[in-house]
């Protein structure tokens, strides 16, 4: 389903027991849906690759993908093309944010290599640069847990550059940690009975990822914070004030939830997963006054987040192929909300662009 200026979703697809009964494509639906199911009139011919990893479940909104049949970077790179980042001669390193990657390995592979935070080779290039993620690395796209291992492995190799590479917290983070915990465990979720596994599953989870999830990914994903504050930026995954649900400073927010996914109670979980698929609150009217909430309760002066796409966020969907001229042609991140918000999911899932930030972003 396309939304039309000033409609939207306000929570991600969840699922029912009776959403076992779905297509044999996985898609997302709902209000927000990324993508119309392929044979209705609205729905482009898909084009499928010519080979796909192990598990790998192609949605209509993904890109084509290369052949990949492990956790072995190979990337071609053109070494003219790589720039280096700017490194100050003392003091932190710029800081960096990347919005939503979803699984596409070589779209971040091209997009960290263009700001010349990595080499040519995959390797840690940018110095004392700080590097954020802001979370959902997995589900829709053809490989994230290659992308959580590139993660983790830039982490250690910046560190050792006297830099940092760190992560947030995302909705699909807890999408595939309670997949794999709670599976079909029924859990309360308001509107009748649920389960993780269907969910995920309705989300565009794939099973090339689950089958290669190991307990160090899920260790790191569980210990991952949901809030920071850097430089005056207010660093969340979803553009949602249901953060304040949780506490009213950075660290007892961390804290709470990292607590919450400890218990391992699957409705603790499932209502995590639920409050944290909010989304557009800071898009419409009064949509400053909730930027100023969390800023006022957590500090910084603008807050910086991922999640909801920005073809969304201007009220207009391109098409799949990303050839529809009449949508908008994702070139940056989208600043709104009287200049407070800083949008940085480019729709990677739907033909857009995986972005890499530096900040601040002037307007």
């Amino acid at each position: 389903m396309t939304q039309g200026a000033g409609q939207g979703p306000e929570v991600e697809r969840t699922a029912t027991l009776r959403d076992f009964r779905v297509p044999a494509y996985v898609h997302e639906t709902g209000p927000y849906d990324h993508g119309t199911p392929p044979g209705s009139a609205a729905a482009p011919p898909v084009e499928e690759p010519l080979e796909h990893p192990d598990g790998y479940t192609p949605t209509q909104r993904d890109l084509p993908v290369i052949n990949r049949r492990g956790d072995t970077l190979q990337v071609v790179v053109d070494p003219a093309a790589v720039q280096p980042a700017p490194v100050p001669a003392a003091g932190p390193g710029p800081l960096f944010v990347v919005g939503d990657v979803h699984g596409y390995l070589d779209e971040l592979v091209a997009a960290l290599q263009e700001k010349g935070l990595i080499d040519a080779a995959g390797n840690w290039s940018a110095g004392t640069a700080r590097l954020w993620f802001l979370g959902d690395f997995t589900d829709r796209g053809p490989d994230g847990i290659g992308v959580i291992d590139l993660v983790m492995r830039l982490s250690a190799e910046a560190a050792a550059a006297g830099g940092y590479c760190k992560a947030l917290m995302g909705n699909h983070e807890l999408l595939l940690l309670g997949a794999k915990r709670f599976g079909d465990t029924p859990v309360n979720s308001g509107a009748g009975t649920a389960t993780f596994q269907a969910a995920w599953l309705l989300n565009g989870g794939q099973k090339y990822d689950m089958d290669r999830l190991q307990d160090h990914h899920l260790q790191w994903m569980a210990r991952l914070d949901a809030v920071e504050e850097v430089d005056g930026h207010l660093l969340v995954h979803s553009d949602t004030t249901a953060y304040l649900d949780y506490g009213d400073s950075i660290e007892a927010v961390n804290d709470t939830v990292r607590e919450t996914i400890t218990r391992n109670d699957a409705d603790e979980v499932w209502d995590l997963f639920r409050k944290f698929t909010k989304r557009f609150s800071f898009r419409d009217e009064g949509g400053a006054d909730a930027v100023r909430s969390l800023l006022d309760t957590y500090g910084g002066t603008r807050i910086v987040h991922g999640h909801s796409p920005i073809p969304y966020l201007l009220g207009e969907v391109g098409s799949e192929d990303g050839e529809d001229e009449g949508g908008p042609l994702v070139e940056g991140p989208h600043v709104y909300a009287d200049g407070l918000a800083i949008a940085m999911d480019g729709g990677v899932t739907m033909a857009g662009k995986l972005l890499v930030q530096q900040l601040p972003l002037n307007i």
